[in-house]
């Protein structure tokens, strides 16, 4: 199958790529003419009136393939990268491009230049390259000095001479280099800042689907297939390039990616002093880079985080306390993350406030760090502030308006258990007339509603003295209950019927405030939903009943009233609102809405007894 992905010609894709960055950045970047560089735009500098930057302080320079973004154009910025070279998708940047760049942003040292550091992933082409640029600059008069990251924890320590490879641990070396030369050290101090993170920084990805580069013929899914037992894959330890990682096992959860990320980590460890010691150990200070690998949501990433810190913590016993979460590194559309450990303790104690400065590069977001020897803050919950006091109790039941309604608890419990039966009874049509011009679930939603009022109306859970608590006490019944679009409006109305009787500005409630809080209620209907009469809802059978109650305080007027505008719907040709909204003219026209008919049916059921 072929690739989907938002392209024009893939071979211009790098260009266009830069052209897109610097449209959104018109003011912090500035490409270097003739090479696919983005520079910090300070460099757009004269060189010899002593404003270059490079005459305060190391420049940093870092790049690679695209395809990883935001890296590296995305840390350009003060106390970060002062420029990144762009090479082809999963390329290496040409030497001519590299030297372009140092030149750029570096003084000769005859000149004042503080020196420029390269920093460099773990890949033969990078290093070759960078390497070759470094050694070509310095022998033209600049300091240029190169730390090579190797973070990776996939592979094995005696495979090989190619090492480990170069991944999202790399940014952290950015922000501990950058902070470094924004503090005016010199170059050799830069560069022990480096390879301070870059020692001490473990790696590891997953994915769950490989990456498909812009402008492959067939999507890549060699992580699509099942395995014997018919169950999804996954991979463990692949690189930033979708290359091969430790194995493939079958799909696991979330804490369980977590153990094997964090096993696969501690066992490669870190060398000290020509031994293989662990990366932590507990009572570590840690910080903690979760990558996105760049098709993996929000959402999910929080959901990994969530798992790394809560292991790293109850089982291993350390302080995760800088959690960094977000697209660092990415490989296009991987469904994949990457975690990436740094112990602070030793030698990173003396970095770690070059990772906490604050740097205007727009894809490092500035850490919350949580340091001190309690809670973290953000796991203690702010107390619920308790509803106001119910008007069950004295209090509140003295202050509403007295009800000037004869008998209006007696006739208040006939009139709901009717509407209750009839909606019951009503089921069968509700679905009905449901399942041709919506989902089918209206009569079911309202006979679970029904069921619910009528059990708490026998069990005398409703406050049948007073039309306003009761009102609420409807609303609560529907909210048990009914769920779904139905379920809320008919709350909202309810509860907006029971605030609105409360305002009233006669002696006492009437049979005419019961009337315009319903229409309250309606129009609270119309406004919280957003559909109108008209619309081909149930507001086409509440409007008009509303109406009909405001001008005559009629029951049998508005039962009429709901009648007519339910039987309306089935003549309307298109419906705005709702799952009927879906549905063709044809389907829907000769049945009425099936909300509207409930309306009318409770109408019904109240004029068969209220005169």
């Amino acid at each position: 199958m072929k690739p989907k992905k938002f392209l024009n010609d893939p071979a211009n894709a790098v260009d266009e790529f830069i052209t897109g960055t610097l449209l959104q950045y018109p003011n912090h970047l500035r490409k270097l003419a003739n090479n696919d560089v983005l520079l910090h735009s300070s460099f757009a500098t004269s060189r010899d009136d002593g404003s270059h930057p490079n005459a305060q302080r190391v420049s940093l320079l870092s790049g690679g393939g695209s395809g990883h973004e935001p890296s590296h154009a995305g840390y350009i910025g003060s106390n970060m990268l002062s420029g990144a070279i762009l090479g082809g998708i999963f390329a290496s940047p040409p030497v001519s491009s590299i030297l372009a760049a140092i030149r750029a942003v570096t003084l000769p040292t005859s000149q004042g230049g503080k020196g420029c550091l390269l920093i460099v992933k773990n890949y033969t082409g990078d290093r070759l390259n960078f390497g070759m640029a470094c050694e070509m600059a310095n022998a033209e008069g600049y300091a240029v000095k190169m730390v090579v990251v190797a973070d990776d924890c996939a592979m094995e320590r005696k495979k090989g001479i190619t090492g480990a490879r170069g991944v999202a641990g790399t940014v952290l070396v950015h922000k501990a280099a950058g902070g470094a030369a924004g503090q005016g050290m010199d170059l050799d101090a830069v560069v022990s800042a480096a390879e301070t993170v870059a020692n001490g920084v473990g790696s590891l990805g997953v994915a769950l689907e490989a990456v498909t580069i812009p402008g492959a013929d067939n999507v890549n899914d060699r992580l699509s297939k099942t395995n014997d037992k018919g169950e999804c894959m996954m991979e463990i330890g692949l690189g930033i390039h979708g290359e091969s990682g430790m194995r493939q096992c079958s799909l696991l959860t979330c804490d369980e990616i977590a153990k094997e990320m964090l096993a696969a980590i501690q066992g490669y460890g870190r060398e000290v002093d020509s031994k293989i010691v662990p990366l932590y150990n507990t009572g570590d200070e840690l910080l903690i880079l979760v990558n996105n690998l760049g098709g993996t949501s929000n959402f999910e990433m929080s959901l990994l985080a969530r798992s790394l810190v809560s292991q790293l913590e109850k089982d291993a016993g350390c302080k995760v306390t800088r959690v960094l979460v977000g697209s660092f590194m990415t490989a296009f559309d991987m469904q994949g993350a990457s975690v990436s450990i740094m112990p602070l303790n030793g030698d990173a104690k003396d970095v770690l406030s070059f990772i906490d400065v604050d740097t205007d590069a727009p894809a490092w977001a500035k850490v919350d760090i949580w340091t001190s020897e309690t809670s973290r803050p953000s796991g203690i919950e702010i107390d619920e502030v308790p509803g106001v006091a119910s008007t069950s109790d004295e209090a509140g039941a003295a202050s509403l308006p007295p009800v000037l309604i004869d008998n209006f608890s007696v006739v208040a419990r006939v009139v709901l258990r009717s509407c209750c039966e009839a909606l019951i009874v009503a089921e069968p049509l509700l679905t009905k007339y449901d399942t041709i011009v919506g989902d089918g679930d209206c009569g079911i939603t309202m006979e679970r509603g029904a069921k619910e009022i009528s059990q708490r109306l026998e069990a005398g859970k409703l406050r049948l003295e007073h039309p306003s608590p009761l009102f609420s006490d409807l609303a609560d019944a529907v909210s048990a209950s009914m769920g779904g679009t139905s379920g809320i409006l008919l709350e909202l109305m309810f509860r907006k019927c029971s605030t609105s009787l409360l305002s009233t500005t006669r002696e006492g409630i009437t049979s005419k405030d019961l009337a315009e809080a319903f229409r309250a209620g309606v129009e609270a209907v119309s406004f919280y939903g957003g559909a109108q009469e008209g619309s081909r809802t149930m507001l086409d059978a509440l409007f008009p009943a509303s109406s009909a109650m405001v001008d005559s305080v009629n029951v049998q007027e508005a039962a009429k009233a709901a009648e007519q505008g339910a039987n309306t719907t089935a003549e309307m040709e298109q419906a705005e609102a709702g799952r009927s909204n879906y549905i063709s003219k044809e389907v829907l026209m000769g049945t009425p809405d099936p909300g509207a008919v409930a309306v009318s049916v409770c109408f019904a059921a109240m004029a068969a007894i209220i005169e």
